[in-house]
């Protein structure tokens, strides 16, 4: 379907296509879940390794709830269902949006979709393989001397999802940059030279995304400025400069 015949499509029909595409999305993440479920519990013994791995002999993890042996790996699974249903997900948004794209805007939005799932997967197995055996080290050798260390499931997997969510979205820094360079909106060689404002935002952020110690916060900060320098480097491939209207007022009569 051609550009101009998109614009005339009726609205409704839209509006149609974008449900139909919802639904599949749910449907999706459905099957997913249900073909996760039976595994919930190993699911939930394999995020919570990190930390088990680093408890004393004589502390395990405990429910405080009632429902929380459960409900936590019931959440945790549909967590991962909609994490394990992104590429088909974004696959369902570049499929309502591409033909409405010229060929050209094709080339560079399609990769950008591929590699932001990647970036996102990315943040969470650098969290998970990186940051959670250094940060739970960190923590469970801080304590109190007689005080156990006995970590509720809930908390702990409200704690890991928090981290896997700051880690996946920061790892996006990259398209970000190059989505708006590609529009013309920042220009690639500015925005380096403003590196050590970046460079302190990044730590900010880090503070503001991760629990109050240092590490955490610096093993967020220094993947984010890396990233935001791959984008910088990309952003230059893909840079293009708003055009600049004509000065018709000095033009002769």
């Amino acid at each position: 379907m051609s550009n101009e015949e998109l614009l005339n499509q009726p609205f409704i029909d839209h509006i149609i296509e974008l449900r139909n595409r919802l639904v599949r999305c749910l449907v999706v993440i459905l099957l997913i879940f249900v073909g996760l479920f039976a595994f919930s519990n190993d699911l939930y013994l394999y995020i919570s390794e990190p930390l088990r791995a680093h408890l004393p002999e004589s502390s395990t993890m405990i429910a405080t709830d009632v429902a929380s042996p459960f409900l936590t790996p019931f959440k945790l699974t549909m967590v991962l269902s909609l994490f394990a249903a992104m590429p088909f997900i974004l696959y369902q948004i570049w499929a309502f949006v591409a033909p409405g794209l010229y060929r050209k805007e094709k080339i560079i939005v399609l990769p950008l979709f591929f590699s932001s799932v990647a970036l996102f997967y990315g943040g969470m197995a650098f969290a998970y393989y990186v940051v959670f055996p250094l940060v739970f080290m960190f923590f469970t050798s801080i304590g109190p001397e007689g005080v156990a260390v006995m970590t509720d499931i809930r908390s702990y997997l409200d704690f890991v999802l928090k981290l896997f969510f700051a880690f996946g979205i920061s790892f996006e820094i990259p398209i970000g940059v190059v989505i708006l360079s590609w529009v013309g909106a920042i220009e690639p060689d500015k925005l380096a030279g403003k590196r050590p404002y970046v460079f302190v935002v990044c730590f900010v952020f880090g503070m503001l995304l991760t629990p109050p110690d240092v590490l955490s916060q610096t093993l967020l900060a220094v993947p984010m400025w890396l990233l935001f320098e791959i984008g910088i480097f990309f952003g230059r491939m893909v840079y293009n400069p708003p055009e600049e209207t004509a000065d018709t007022d000095n033009t002769p009569s």
